[in-house]
């Protein structure tokens, strides 16, 4: 297969244009830039609110090349229950409420990860610098200090205002290696005393939580999402990023703590932003599809039996599990953000299986996050919420909109990508999966390199989940558009 020299740059001039075409600002306004230039650290530190944790051994956890680092984590207690306490970074102390940088990030609603750029939702001088949690430097934090049984629930939980520290910047990869016994200790890791037993501790109280959720009916699902892979400037290929250990202990307790921030918000009678998925509208469909895989679920949807039936069919057939995970991510419908008022009941979080859910912990790069911080800082001081309900509903509409458009433009770059390495492969065959199919048209995805397209002919009596062999009939990189048809 022929590498792309130049790749970097012609991606990242679609990236722009697709970004522009969907609404959304791919560079700073001149004013928002002087604003970033102008600010030297995080206003509200002398706030006697303010607690003192920079002694606790914090980490942060993220990928290998992320330096937006929103949260640290760290442990204590010992026996039956643990704390877990979760420090986001304080970026309303740097973003004041409408300024220009609030107004750019406001407009974008989320910094946008393109296969050959980051466009950030704020300036890298803030993101990456400034409200970064960045190791060594003290941060004014929002801390979920969260009660944590040995059954891996959560048994109480309060937020507050913090100063910390990161000891020590890990990756993913590296920390699961090390939990799995697959390799060393990672050299930040090793540098901080007490921070391999911590992270041990983390790793223990993190499993009971996601055994819990999954009694309850959290679906594991496991979906091939390709990440570009440059040598230079060269596109080299795109491989599948996969779940790790690592990765599930930080998925389950940023589910903890956006439970406690929500059951926070409701508790003192402010108006909430939650993250929601619905009772997925084509459950009968995900009934068929689970027939066809030799499993029986309920006419009724039921997250507990879809889970079950998830579990079962990983063990059975894990090499195409990340298959059936795709047809049932599609057929599950999408997440939006929505309003909850004080005295209703939300509508909860489908796939995670939680009643409470917000998105708190990533205000470098989500607006939502960063509303819901200044709810809690507005409640924490015993003000007035800076946003109102129908300033909210506003706003949920708005960030749910311009999430969609961050998410295609992500999606047709990395098309643009798998275009640019696909093109002197046309009338090659592949074996695909049925990733979409309505009106709009019947989409297929196949592996190796793990792309999505167009299915232009033969799409006759296809469902999401069926598997079909295919022939690439043509690729257009600038617009990202890759079609097959049925052979």
């Amino acid at each position: 297969m022929r590498v792309r020299a130049g790749a970097r740059q012609r991606l990242r001039e679609i990236a722009r244009r697709a970004m522009l075409e969907r609404g959304l600002e791919p560079e700073l306004s001149p004013k928002a830039q002087a604003e970033a230039q102008a600010i030297d650290g995080q206003r509200g530190g002398g706030d006697g609110a303010i607690r003192d944790l920079r002694d606790l051994i914090w980490c942060s956890i993220d990928n290998d090349d992320s330096r937006d680092l929103d949260q640290l984590t760290a442990v204590a207690g010992d026996g039956d229950a643990a704390r877990v306490l979760v420090a986001i970074a304080d970026v309303d102390a740097a973003v004041a409420q409408g300024s220009a940088l609030d107004d750019h990030a406001r407009a974008n609603t989320t910094s946008v990860y393109t296969a050959a750029q980051v466009f950030p939702m704020l300036p890298e001088r803030l993101s990456t610098d400034l409200t970064s949690l960045n190791p060594g430097e003290d941060r004014l934090a929002v801390v979920v200090d969260m009660q944590i049984g040995r059954d891996g629930a959560v048994a109480g939980g309060e937020v507050y205002r913090a100063r910390v520290t990161n000891r020590a910047k890990l990756a993913y990869n590296a920390v699961a290696a090390w939990l799995d016994g697959a390799g060393q200790r990672p050299p930040a890791l090793a540098a901080v005393k007490g921070l391999d037993a911590a992270l041990r501790r983390q790793d223990a109280v993190a499993q009971a939580m996601k055994a819990l959720r999954d009694r309850h009916g959290a679906l594991e699902l496991s979906t091939l999402e390709s990440r570009a892979i440059f040598e230079g400037d060269v596109l080299a290929d795109l491989r599948p990023d996969e779940d790790n250990r690592a990765k599930a202990l930080i998925e389950d307790f940023m589910i903890g703590a956006n439970g406690v921030t929500a059951a926070f918000l409701e508790a003192r009678g402010v108006a909430s932003f939650r993250r929601v998925l619905r009772t997925p509208e084509r459950w009968d469909r995900i009934v068929a599809l689970a027939a066809e895989h030799g499993g029986h679920l309920p006419g009724a949807p039921s997250a507990t039996a879809l889970a079950e039936f998830v579990v079962r069919r990983r063990a059975a057939d894990p090499e195409r599990f990340p298959d059936l995970s795709l047809s049932v991510v599609k057929l599950l419908g999408k997440g939006e953000y929505a309003v909850e008022r004080p005295g209703e009941g939300p509508a909860g979080h489908f796939a995670l299986a939680v009643r409470d859910y917000t998105h708190s912990t990533a205000p470098n790069r989500r607006f939502p996050d960063l509303i819901t911080q200044r709810l809690i800082k507005s409640a924490l001081a015993g003000r007035a919420p800076v946003y109102g309900a129908d300033e909210l509903d506003a706003l949920a509409r708005h960030c749910t909109r311009q999430e969609d458009a961050a998410t295609k433009v992500e999606r047709q770059v990395r098309k643009s990508a798998a275009a640019l390495l696909l093109e002197d492969r046309i009338g090659e065959r592949f074996e695909g999966l049925v990733t979409g199919a309505a009106d709009k048209g019947t989409w297929v995805r196949v592996v190796r390199p793990t792309v999505e397209g167009r299915l232009v002919r033969g799409a006759e009596g296809l469902d999401v989940g069926d598997r079909v062999a295919v022939t690439l009939k043509a690729v257009d990189v600038e617009r990202g558009f890759i079609d097959f048809e049925r052979r």
